[in-house]
């Protein structure tokens, strides 16, 4: 193993945990997948990722089935997509077994993207904060200092 401690790989598989989480349910997922899918092959060649073996996806696309492949990083198990070799070497294990199942976690995403790309050794992405093109700026709760200068020279 090349990373530092079992502790460092826990942290790193619970901040792939909650990538993946969030990844579900974002409207544009490509970027955290992209993360996942990176950290994975890293954790995969260094030695501290195993691959477990092939599950048909529970979710086919085009009507088409297709397999994904069952990596297991620390105490989590993660799908990612399989190359041609992993058909080769890693064995199928057909439906998707239920029993894989990971550990509850708590961690934020803004933590988990610090984990994953200090581990990667990239920079973190910046979230560019986009607006409605309904958006306003509210006055709410700023001062309007005029009206308060007048009243206090009365």
């Amino acid at each position: 193993m090349n990373i530092a401690s079992e502790e460092d790989l826990d942290q790193i598989a619970k901040a792939l945990f909650v990538i993946n989480r969030h990844a579900k349910t974002a409207l544009n997922p490509r970027e955290l997948y992209n993360l996942k899918k990176r950290a994975i092959i890293e954790l995969l060649k260094n030695g501290d990722a195993q691959k477990i073996g092939l599950h048909y996806s529970d979710h086919p696309k085009l009507s088409h089935q297709h397999s994904t492949l069952l990596v297991k990083v620390g105490s989590y198990y993660f799908h990612i997509l399989p190359n041609k070799q992993d058909f080769k070497e890693v064995k199928h294990l057909g439906k998707t077994d239920k029993n894989y199942r990971n550990p509850k976690t708590k961690m934020s995403l803004t933590q988990a993207k610090k984990i994953i790309c200090c581990y990667l050794k990239i920079d973190i992405p910046k979230q560019k904060r986009t607006y409605s093109s309904y958006y306003t700026p509210s006055s709410l709760g700023s001062w309007n200092t005029s009206y308060f200068k007048k009243r206090r020279k009365r």
